[in-house]
C-alpha cells in the first residue's frame, strides 16, 4: 500500500462525518482565484498587487453581500482555491525558484504560514512547468504540489489524492470538491500537438471519475470541480469537453470553476446535449480580484470582488461584478 493510499484510508474514515451538511451550520463560504503569475525579475509590481488582494481576502469576513444577492455579512471563508498559473515561469533558471518562494510566502499552506489567513488549495496551470522529470532547473512546481498534498493530508485538509500525488479532493459541509489541476482529461488529445509535456493533464479525468464514484456515488451531494482551463481552451478540445461532461453528468455538479482566460459567469454543455448545462465561473487574475462563494441549504450565491483600479497599492477601492445565484439541491441527512 503506497503512502497516498494509506493517508487516504485514514482521512476517508474521518470524512464520513462531514458527508452531509448539518441543519444548524452556517452557510459554507470560500474564495476562488487564479493566475497569480508571481514574478522574479520583471513586473514585480504584480507581486505587490497580489499581496493587496490577499489582504482583502483576509478582511472579507463581515463585508456585506450586494443587496442584489440578498445582502447580509459574508461568513468566514473555509479556504482559498487557487486555480493554476501560480507563477509566471515554471522552468526558467534563476527565476522559477524565486517566483515559487513569493507564492509560498504570500499564499502559505494552512493559513498560519503566509500572508493569507486561510488554507489554500492550489493546482498547476500551463505557466507552472512540466512534470518534475522534465524540469531543467532546480524547482518543480508539480513536485511542490505533491509535497504540499501530503502535508494537507496530514493536516486533514483534504481526504483523497491521486496515485501520482497531484489531483485531490475534500469535503466541506456536505459539498464535495475536486481539484483536477491543468484540465480534466487523461492525456493531451491526439488532435493536438501543443507544447508537451507542459500540457499533459496526467490522468486527471480518471481520478475525477474514480473519486466521484467512491466519494459521492448516488448520494446526490453537491459537487464543485475546479481546473485551470475551461471550455474555451484550444488544447483541451471539444471531444475532451464532452468526455468530461459525460463523466460528471450523473452527479449533482453545481459549478465548474477555472482560470486561464477572462473573468465571468456562463453556462456550457456539449452541442446537442439534452441535459442541463454546467454553470461555469472563470475566476480571472489574483492581482485584480477574486470570487466569494456561499453555499447554503438551498442556494448558492457568488460574486467577484474587484479592484476599481488594480494599479493602486494603498487602500484600493473595491466593487462587485459578475453576481450570480441559483437554487441547489441537497440530499436528506441519513
Amino acid at each position: 500500500m503506497n503512502k497516498w493510499m494509506t493517508a487516504w484510508l485514514v482521512c476517508a474514515v474521518l470524512g464520513l462525518f462531514s458527508s452531509f451538511a448539518r441543519a444548524d451550520e452556517p452557510p459554507l463560504t470560500f474564495i476562488v482565484t487564479s493566475d497569480s503569475h508571481y514574478e522574479a525579475i520583471e513586473k514585480l509590481e504584480r507581486n505587490d498587487r497580489n499581496r493587496v488582494t490577499l489582504q482583502r481576502m483576509n478582511d472579507i469576513e463581515g463585508v456585506n453581500w450586494p443587496e442584489k444577492l440578498g445582502g447580509g455579512p459574508i461568513g468566514k471563508p473555509r479556504g482559498v482555491l487557487a486555480l493554476g498559473d501560480l507563477i509566471d515561469d515554471g522552468d526558467r533558471a534563476g527565476e522559477t525558484e524565486i517566483q515559487w518562494r513569493h507564492f509560498e510566502e504570500q499564499f502559505g499552506l494552512d493559513g498560519t504560514d503566509g500572508v493569507l489567513k486561510y488554507p489554500v488549495f492550489e493546482g498547476w496551470g500551463n505557466h507552472d512547468g512540466p512534470p518534475e522529470q522534465f524540469i531543467k532547473q532546480r524547482r518543480s512546481v508539480q513536485a511542490e504540489i505533491k509535497r504540499r498534498n501530503l502535508a494537507r493530508l496530514e493536516k486533514k485538509l483534504i481526504s483523497r489524492v491521486s496515485e501520482n500525488g497531484l489531483h485531490y479532493s475534500w469535503d466541506w459541509q456536505g459539498v464535495h470538491f475536486v481539484q483536477t489541476n491543468l484540465y480534466p482529461a487523461d492525456k493531451q488529445n491526439a488532435q493536438v500537438r501543443y507544447s508537451l509535456p507542459w500540457h499533459d493533464p496526467q490522468l486527471a479525468l480518471q481520478f475525477l471519475k474514480d473519486d466521484l464514484q467512491a466519494s459521492v456515488g448516488d448520494s446526490g451531494r453537491p459537487v464543485i470541480i475546479v481546473a485551470h482551463c475551461g471550455f474555451d481552451t484550444d488544447w483541451w478540445v471539444a471531444d475532451d469537453w464532452k468526455a468530461f461532461y459525460d463523466a460528471v453528468k450523473p452527479y449533482n455538479v453545481i459549478a465548474f470553476f477555472h482560470g486561464h482566460t477572462g473573468t465571468g459567469v456562463r453556462r456550457w454543455a456539449p452541442e446537442g446535449e439534452t441535459q442541463p448545462p454546467l454553470d461555469v465561473i472563470n475566476t480571472g487574475q489574483t492581482e485584480k480580484g477574486f470570487f466569494v462563494v456561499e453555499i447554503g441549504a438551498e442556494r448558492m450565491r457568488l460574486g467577484y470582488q474587484v479592484k476599481q483600479d488594480p494599479r493602486v497599492i494603498e487602500n484600493p477601492d473595491w466593487d462587485w461584478k459578475f453576481l450570480f445565484e441559483k437554487p441547489i439541491k441537497r440530499p436528506q441527512e441519513k
